[in-house]
């Protein structure tokens, strides 16, 4: 288990992470979302020991993180750090030395993934001659070839179309399954909403919302009512009080309300009419996101 305490870093009168606390247990996903600038990136670098925090203590299974526990950390930058002269099997060689295993090893694990993958044609290519969707492969892969016990993942989906999504989003299943601790970050929320269990949002290097998904959906007061039919009256709704807008979403009437309590009025004002379609869904991540960190700028 990954425990985060009271971190803080500042960087001159900057400060990017403020007193920071979060736990990820094992075979847990854990988002970490935030705007660029937010302190995402100065808190991975503390949790992998990379730089120190003026404050507070990062905990992996109760040792303080350190050279010691590097080997057992696997962490996929959003911005690749393949060297692109190298073979794929060199690359992975490399990092697979990096983290103390022997060649043969490597070698063994590499098949396996190149096969998982689907590119197992590419082990003695080089980088650069590679796709942005394979290399991004190949960087997923050098990251975990150590079978790590955490693994950081920032935006690992980039440059992959749906079907190579699909791969990585298995194999991440199954690195949880296998007890591994997990953080997630990216700005495309579906896949936060996919994956993570819990979240923290920061702001400025602060947290400003924290906890599971399903409880901070439910604490969340707005919903969405989705409204499909004939004959509705649209300037009705838009009265009723605790409506917050109206507006047509691929064939439905989206009607956002303050509370649930708001939908049983709105229910009432189109129950005479031809309705198909009568649906109250929670907020998207994406809703939440915007309204909490939207208003926090100076």
């Amino acid at each position: 288990m990954l425990v985060v305490q009271n971190i803080s870093k500042m960087y001159g009168n900057l400060k990017a992470v403020d007193n920071l606390s979060f736990e990820v247990k094992d075979g847990e996903i854990f988002g970490l979302l935030g705007e660029n600038g937010a302190g995402k990136t100065t808190t991975f670098r503390i949790i992998m020991g990379l730089i120190d925090a003026n404050s507070g203590t990062v905990l992996l299974d109760g040792q303080k993180i350190g050279y010691n526990l590097s080997d057992k950390i696997g962490f996929v930058t959003e911005e690749r750090s393949l060297l692109t002269k190298l073979t794929v099997k060199e690359q992975i060689e490399f990092y697979g030395t990096l983290k103390s295993l022997e060649k043969e090893e490597i070698e063994k694990r590499l098949d396996y993934w190149l096969e998982r993958f689907e590119i197992t044609s590419y082990k003695n290519r080089k980088i650069k001659e590679l796709s942005k969707g394979n290399q991004q492969k190949i960087q997923f892969i050098s990251a975990i070839i150590n079978e790590p016990k955490l693994l950081i993942l920032d935006e690992p989906f980039t440059g992959l179309d749906p079907i190579n999504v699909k791969l990585m989003k298995d194999a991440i299943y199954d690195l949880k399954k296998k007890g591994c601790s997990i953080i997630f970050s990216s700005h495309q929320m579906e896949y936060i909403e996919d994956f993570c269990e819990k979240l923290v949002i920061l702001v400025k290097g602060k947290s400003i919302l924290e906890g599971s998904l399903k409880d901070i959906k439910e604490a969340y007061a707005k919903k969405n009512i989705l409204i499909r039919g004939e004959g509705i009256d649209l300037d009705k709704i838009k009265k009723i009080k605790g409506v917050l807008s109206v507006q047509k979403v691929k064939g439905d009437y989206e009607v956002k309300i303050a509370s649930i309590d708001v939908a049983s009025k709105v229910f009432d004002s189109i129950k005479n009419n031809n309705i198909t379609k009568y649906d109250v869904a929670e907020p998207t991540l994406n809703e939440i996101f915007i309204e909490k960190v939207g208003g926090i700028h100076e």
